[in-house]
């Protein structure tokens, strides 16, 4: 659910073809700059209602899936 949503607003917002997001993929794979994650922590932020501290911690999609999970959890 949460990764679907996370490749949902990644192919919108950066053009990144569905197959080249895995949980495996890391950022620089998939040639997200820093204004990409940018984008990505506001579009996330708005679409699970969270707040991303230290988005630089974060290297690949299964990092940012398991934050907003962990901040989700929280939340409800």
């Amino acid at each position: 659910m949460i990764l679907n949503k996370v490749k949902e607003i990644m192919m919108e917002n950066l053009s990144i073809e569905e197959e080249s997001i895995t949980l495996e993929s890391t950022f620089e794979s998939l040639e997200i700059d820093s204004l990409d994650v940018f984008q990505l922590v506001m579009e996330v932020e708005e679409a699970f209602e969270i707040q991303i501290e230290n988005p630089e911690n974060m290297k690949t999609i299964k990092d940012l899936v398991n934050y907003i999970e962990e901040k989700t959890k929280v939340n409800a």
